[in-house]
């Protein structure tokens, strides 16, 4: 592994210095779970009213980010990435052409943008990072995944949103010497590097776990969960995924880990349907090793992101397709819904579940136990319906593919 030095005074001016302003995929932590509250309990037969529709942003599966007045979303356009900047109502700012975007499966962006106080970064399927201006789409620095790391994109395209701690932005390369690195997020230098098992990427988002003593990256590459020590880079625990033996480990075989981690009272959850599925690993109390406390063969969600609500755990089934409920103390499914295989996110203490038909379901919960409310079917855009869905200051917003709307979701008076 090879590490360049960090200075003391740099490691405690991260420590020191006042939290940036972050918004990133899937919300605050990445936990799915959104704040906003005094949302409708139950639709309109038809679905609530579509407030916006913003046409024409390229292919694609990015969801929006939002800040306090706008969000940025990317698409592709004629092979290219590119990044779009709108006012809340939809009004497009700015746009800026990033560079060639992922076309040969799946076509479209897939790298969800996060953004820190006025900085945003973003990758694209190509798994090249950027580092753009939120005033005015300016690129600040990029980096390339071949010349710069050495490394190839996965079999579907690197689909990874960045991870910013302090100073530093982490990134998974993939490469064998590359394997995952920081960043220092100002100007794309070097910090460390781990070479990890050498192996592609998992189409991870990666995680942060912040523990007293210190803080820790969690992520996938194509076969290992890996944590490593956000400041030093040192891998302190991997968990294989055990489910092929490694002749049979080939690009786009085993190798797809799209959800990211949860953490919550020392223990991570996390579901690879293409690795080892629904999984509970307990946390030393130092961050340096985990103990394996349940899996559950039937929790086999590849993408659609999981929740945790209470003492339940909440994402789709795969083989099955379903919507399921877990008990995060024993991993036994509690209950099921059969409204396909999705994507989930919460809010208001109820679920937002757009199905991979393009039916949007919103579902109550109860100790586990969940009953579908209402639903309404997305019949604008193009193709999957892979992308997950937001919730920003009392509107749903979904995209599907060339298509982002907006629907009201706020009680009103």
């Amino acid at each position: 592994m090879k590490f360049l030095k960090i200075s003391a005074l740099i490691i405690a001016s991260l420590f020191l210095t006042g939290k940036p302003d972050i918004h990133e995929w899937r919300g605050a932590g990445r936990t799915g779970i959104y704040p906003d509250n005094g949302l409708l309990k139950q639709w309109p037969e038809t679905g609530p009213s579509k407030v916006i529709k913003v046409t024409d942003i390229g292919n694609g599966f990015v969801s929006p980010i939002f800040t306090n007045d706008r969000f940025y979303i990317s698409g592709e356009v004629d092979s290219m990435t590119v990044l779009y900047c709108f006012d809340l109502n939809g009004q497009k700012q700015w746009q800026t052409v990033l560079g060639r975007e992922w076309i040969k499966t799946y076509r479209g962006s897939r790298s969800a943008p996060t953004i820190v106080d006025d900085l945003l970064y973003i990758g694209n399927g190509n798994g090249n990072l950027y580092c753009v201006s939120c005033s005015d789409g300016k690129v600040l620095w990029s980096k390339d995944l071949a010349s710069d790391f050495d490394a190839l994109p996965p079999f579907h395209g690197h689909s990874a949103a960045p991870l910013v701690e302090g100073d530093m932005i982490f990134w998974m390369p993939g490469g064998k010497e590359f394997n995952m690195v920081a960043l220092n997020r100002f100007n794309g230098k070097l910090i460390w590097n781990n070479k990890g098992f050498g192996e592609p990427e998992g189409y991870n988002s990666p995680k942060l776990i912040e523990l007293p003593s210190h803080k820790i990256v969690v992520t996938f590459s194509a076969y290992h969960m890996m944590g490593f020590d956000a400041y030093s880079g040192a891998l302190l625990w991997s968990h294989e995924q055990d489910n092929l033996p490694p002749e049979k480990r080939l690009p786009a075989n085993g190798d797809t880990h799209s959800n990211t981690v949860l953490f919550d009272d020392g223990a991570i959850y996390y579901a690879a349907g293409d690795g080892n599925c629904g999984v509970k690993l307990r946390l030393s109390a130092d961050g340096t090793a985990i103990t394996q406390e349940w899996r559950n063969k039937r929790f086999d969600s590849y993408m659609g992101g999981i929740v945790k609500i209470g003492n339940y755990l909440y994402g789709c089934g795969t083989a099955k397709p379903q919507l399921l409920s877990i008990n995060a103390s024993t991993g036994l499914i509690t209950d099921s819904l059969a409204i396909g295989t999705g994507a989930v996110i919460a809010a208001d203490n109820m679920l937002y579940y757009y199905n991979q038909k393009g039916e949007i379901n919103l579902v109550s919960i109860n100790e586990g136990k969940m009953a579908k409310i209402s639903s309404f079917r997305i019949t604008e855009g193009t193709a999957q319906h892979f992308s997950h869905p937001v919730i920003n200051k009392g509107l749903l917003w979904q995209r599907h593919g060339n298509v982002l709307m907006a629907f009201d979701i706020k009680k009103r008076n």
